[in-house]
């Protein structure tokens, strides 16, 4: 599955960069998981042209100031993908998938119809890019476990006295996550964010998730009505609420199928940034999420550092020979160990 370099020149159907912008790498901000402008789930994208270590990634996320910020770094068998929020590195983010996935197709290196690869902490994920408008794509998520669990005291009050409602179920999870279900009539939608109420083992991130009611004001993803829908907290990641976390429903999707008894649902992420996705099993222990995404912007990430080569330098006649300490540093962070030692983009 060799994927095609970044294009020389500028992307297929964009105006001429003006002056100077060769000087810096190609960027986007993507809004995942929504139809149109001003919804769903802001990240930017960079396609590097050589490894850069974490300080800079993360000195970059900090000023880009999204939720995630997602690196792409062209790889033998697609690409080498990282994701940073404005304070850390993160192991799995959905949106940040779909974003990257929709950015590639932008910029005419991703075909539509033609599955492609992303190397990421959380092993390789097959990504397939959608035809035709609005723009949209299908990314393949680990579902990670769900473990059933007494909810915390100090949750369990919390959730009274905001949604005046107890805690239905309650779980944790190898992501990190914390999961708790509440009943279909708690004012979920209009609650006020959690984040600076949540105890110190729930900071790192807590799903909030009910069933929804099929009627007139149920939402819908493409025209389906959704079957239920989650708000997501986590505080301790630098993000007091996420307006919508794919990886989030990755995670609880398998318990969705069960109760709902069918493979294909739909889930919503009833945030201040609304938007939803539709989920289904692969068989393989992962999930394939299918959402729409909008460009909100394209342009080019300027530094301080000459350093920064025009990120269309790196095409089938390119090569890039970065020090071996950088080269190691991304081999481990995308588990990738069969890297060409030479650092040489394949053709």
């Amino acid at each position: 599955m060799s994927s095609p370099p970044i294009a020389s020149g500028p992307p297929p159907g964009s105006r001429d960069p003006e002056p100077g912008a060769g000087d810096g790498l190609r960027a986007m901000l993507v809004e995942a998981f929504t139809e149109g402008p001003f919804g769903g789930n802001g990240a930017a994208v960079v396609a590097l042209d050589g490894p850069r270590p974490a300080p800079w990634l993360q000195a970059v996320a900090g000023s880009l100031r999204q939720s995630e910020t997602a690196f792409l770094l062209q790889a033998p068998e697609g690409w080498m993908l990282r994701w940073f929020t404005p304070s850390c590195e993160v192991p799995l983010c959905g949106h940040a998938t779909l974003a990257a996935l929709l950015a590639l197709g932008e910029w005419g290196v991703m075909v539509p119809g033609r599955k492609g690869l992303f190397h990421t902490r959380s092993g390789p994920l097959e990504v397939l890019l959608g035809a035709g408008e609005p723009l949209s794509g299908t990314i393949m998520l680990p579902a990670g476990e769900l473990h059933p669990a007494g909810a915390p005291a100090g949750l369990v009050e919390l959730l009274s006295q905001r949604l005046g409602c107890g805690v239905e179920a309650f779980w944790s999870s190898g992501l990190g996550y914390a999961v708790a279900l509440v009943g279909p009539d708690a004012p979920l939608a209009t609650m006020a964010c959690l984040a600076d109420g949540l105890e110190a083992d729930l900071r790192r991130g807590l799903v909030l998730m009910q069933p929804l009611l099929p009627g007139a004001t149920t939402p819908s993803i493409g025209g389906e009505i959704a079957d239920y829908q989650l708000r997501f907290f986590a505080p301790g990641l630098g993000i007091n609420e996420d307006p919508v976390t794919g990886s989030a429903h990755a995670l609880v999707a398998p318990w969705w199928q069960e109760r709902l008894g069918r493979d294909r649902i739909r889930g919503w992420q009833c945030s201040d940034r609304p938007g939803g996705m539709v989920c289904e099993g692969s068989g393989s222990g992962m999930i394939r999420l299918t959402g729409s995404g909008h460009l909100l912007w394209i342009g080019t990430l300027r530094t301080s550092s000459k350093a920064c080569k025009p990120p269309w330098s790196v095409g089938s006649s390119a090569v890039v020979t970065p020090s071996a300490p950088d080269w190691s540093e991304w081999r481990t962070a995308t588990h990738l160990p069969c890297f060409r030692p030479s650092g040489a983009i394949p053709s």
